[in-house]
């Protein structure tokens, strides 16, 4: 078993998700790159090591990564049921994935949602998932129909809560009402698409439910694929990453540049890296309870796992809601 990477909070804190009694660790690692630029060996390694420091918060989904040739989906969530077996640790850790996406299972009808469920269990070795997420909504289906579904997968202890990710507001509020009208399973956290150049996707009426219903934010992207770490700068050499060209495109725009220059400026006065920053200025905003970041060597889960000590002041905050305020 692969030990932490020295200088980082030894025990993280737990805290619950929404109102649920699913308690987990400040960084939910992101389980994306499992099976694609991340083998198995270094997988292992990876989840080791993050479970070392404490963590015990994956997240993952049906369809990574069907993108590759060869892949047919599932191989991620092949990899983490493979390590909880080996490691025996299938208690301690919280395991979300997420339904709607994979090929073999697209969209949200019901019939759809149990046997993405049930392959999904298969494929993680395990009786139940910890966190359900609809990947992406299917607005052909009605949110009734989700939901129930879904309540069934609860009642049978299959899963054990519910949550969201890209959906609309109109859509997530009434789904969220429904649950309460009906009395049903309900969502008890959204993962949106939101870090310091990404913002009016979440903030706005995603952030004002999420904060009405009681529902934790768990943000993906929370490091602009790569671009809130700092290796992509302008006029810069080229970097080695299958997200290159999506980070490297920020570059064009002044405002994610005026973002990453605040954020390197308070990296330096404090000592740490762009990425600790980047991720506590993000943990710090109203709902969100744990950003999703992946690292695909133990080096890149370093800054990853020392993000929860830094402790940005008021100023802090402040200079850089600034900076990236559209």
């Amino acid at each position: 078993m692969t030990a932490a990477p020295s200088g980082f909070c030894q025990i993280m804190s737990l805290k619950p998700i929404g109102i649920s009694d699913l308690l987990v660790s400040p960084l939910n690692l992101g389980g994306n790159v499992f099976g694609w630029t991340a083998d198995e060996a270094t997988s292992f390694a990876i989840l080791d090591a993050y479970a070392a420091a404490g963590g015990n918060f994956i997240d993952t989904a049906d369809s990574y990564s069907a993108w590759l040739p060869g892949h047919s989906g599932g191989e991620s969530e092949g990899i983490i049921g493979r390590w909880t077996a080996a490691r025996g640790n299938r208690d301690d850790i919280v395991i979300a994935t997420k339904v709607g996406r994979h090929p073999q299972f697209t969209g949200l009808r019901p019939q759809t949602i149990r046997a993405a469920a049930e392959a999904s269990l298969t494929r993680l070795g395990t009786d139940r998932i910890d966190l359900y997420y609809t990947h992406y909504d299917d607005e052909t289906v009605p949110v009734e129909d989700i939901i129930t579904a879904l309540d069934e997968l609860v009642r049978e202890g299959k899963v054990r809560q519910i949550a969201v990710s890209n959906i609309s507001p109109e859509r997530l509020r009434a789904s969220l009402e429904f649950s309460d009208r009906a009395g049903l399973a309900k969502y008890v956290a959204i993962q949106p698409h939101y870090n310091l150049v990404s913002r009016d996707t979440y903030e706005g009426e995603r952030a004002a439910l999420a904060a009405e219903h009681g529902l934790s934010a768990l943000p993906y992207f929370a490091l602009a694929a790569g671009f809130l770490t700092g290796k992509y700068r302008p006029g810069g050499p080229a970097v080695d990453s299958p997200r290159a060209a999506g980070a490297e495109k920020l570059l064009q725009d002044p405002r994610a540049v005026r973002v990453l220059t605040q954020v390197e400026e308070i990296a330096g006065t404090h000592g740490v890296s762009p990425v600790e920053v980047s991720l506590a200025w993000l943990a710090a905003q109203p709902t969100v309870l744990a950003p999703i970041a992946s690292a695909r060597t133990l080096r890149q889960l370093t800054p990853l796992l020392a993000f929860p000590d830094v402790k940005l002041s008021d100023e802090d905050l402040a200079a850089l809601t600034a900076a990236s305020t559209p």
